[in-house]
């Protein structure tokens, strides 16, 4: 592997000292780059796309070729996993993911097993030749959904308004629950190690649907099941360490409790307040975010003050990484993007003197 010319996004998440806050941006390869639609258009499909390591390696790349970002992240899909379990992922166009055989009955729950990760060789090639493709330009990302989040896609059977399916089993069968869990968090500890092996430099757990849980219901089924993945996760590779991001949308009143998984960093959405945040971890881990997607739909001097804002509201050291609260819209003008980017990079300098 290429020796690492910018590792300022690594060591911002281990609080390390850095010369300037780093920025990357969930989704920043998408629908919002023309050059992304062109692939898209020539795969034929969104998951033919994520399935060929050439085609994820070439939009992988895309948005560094554009902008200045301090970390590519793999293109994939999070639903990979519960897909090599046999629950036969698909996409509807206007609806996103759907499974053909959603977990409903005992039955299923009992067939449900750990997967060959053989089926997701796909996923590791891609991380291989995106690693060689880089050749040391910024760090790799690799990722998974968290146990939970992939248990509601699992038994909703795609995306959910009231994620009725999930709670009813939650509060009538437990125990199913936390059999499904289980199973998702050792599939995902081995499907995350065999990233890292491949060559991911730092992973991010999205526990994107962690928000829709009761304070209680949040420890026992999303947090115990994090802890388990980032416990079994291989701590280092070519060594450094490897660092944990997770991110809980909605998760903004659980900082204290995220903090005892095990993870590097935070993830913030754009509801929580993040001077609060720090004061709250302390120097415990990193935090990452927390800027409103939507804002890149605003002005150039709104998106310049929101920026400022957000840098300001973190304050001075190292431990912040700038990213948006969610996935950049397939709305936003590249344009703002790079705006948004180049603001980072130059306002934050004034946070990082001492370095």
């Amino acid at each position: 592997m290429s020796l690492l010319k910018n590792d300022t996004f690594l060591r911002a998440l281990l609080k390390q000292p850095v010369e300037y806050t780093p920025v990357w941006m969930m989704r920043q390869a998408g629908r919002y780059l023309p050059e992304y639609r062109a692939v898209r258009e020539r795969a034929g499909s969104f998951l033919a796309l994520c399935q060929n390591p050439e085609w994820a390696t070439e939009v992988t790349l895309q948005p560094l070729q554009r902008f200045d970002l301090d970390a590519a992240i793999l293109f994939s899909d999070i639903l990979t996993v519960p897909d090599a379990m046999g629950l036969g992922l698909y996409f509807v166009e206007g609806e996103g993911p759907k499974f053909s055989q959603p977990i409903r009955s005992e039955a299923d729950v009992d067939r449900l097993v750990v997967p060959d990760m053989a089926k997701l060789r796909y996923v590791f090639d891609a991380v291989s030749s995106i690693r060689q493709a880089l050749a040391g330009q910024v760090p790799l990302i690799g990722f998974s959904g968290s146990p939970f989040t992939l248990a509601c896609y699992m038994i909703e059977g795609g995306s959910s308004r009231d994620f009725r399916r999930i709670k009813t089993m939650m509060y009538q069968r437990p125990d199913l629950l936390h059999r499904i869990l289980s199973i998702n968090a050792q599939a995902v500890a081995r499907y995350l190690n065999e990233q890292i092996a491949a060559g991911a430099q730092a992973i991010q757990l999205f526990d994107t649907w962690g928000g829709i849980l009761s304070d209680a219901a949040f420890v026992q089924f999303s947090q115990q099941y994090l802890t388990e993945v980032i416990t079994a996760l291989t701590p280092a590779s070519e060594g450094r360490t490897v660092p944990v991001i997770v991110f809980t949308k909605g998760g903004g009143q659980w900082l204290e409790s995220l903090v005892e998984t095990g993870a590097h960093a935070l993830g913030l959405d754009w509801t929580t307040n993040l001077t609060q945040a720090r004061q709250r971890v302390g120097s415990q881990v990193a935090l990452q975010g927390n800027m409103d997607p939507m804002v890149l739909l605003g002005t150039p001097d709104a998106i310049d003050a929101e920026v400022r804002r957000i840098l300001a509201d973190y304050g001075t050291g190292s431990g912040h990484v700038f990213n948006l609260g969610h996935g950049i819209s397939q709305f936003t003008d590249p344009e703002q993007a790079q705006r948004l980017i180049d603001q980072v990079h130059q306002c934050s300098k004034q946070y990082h003197q001492s370095f």
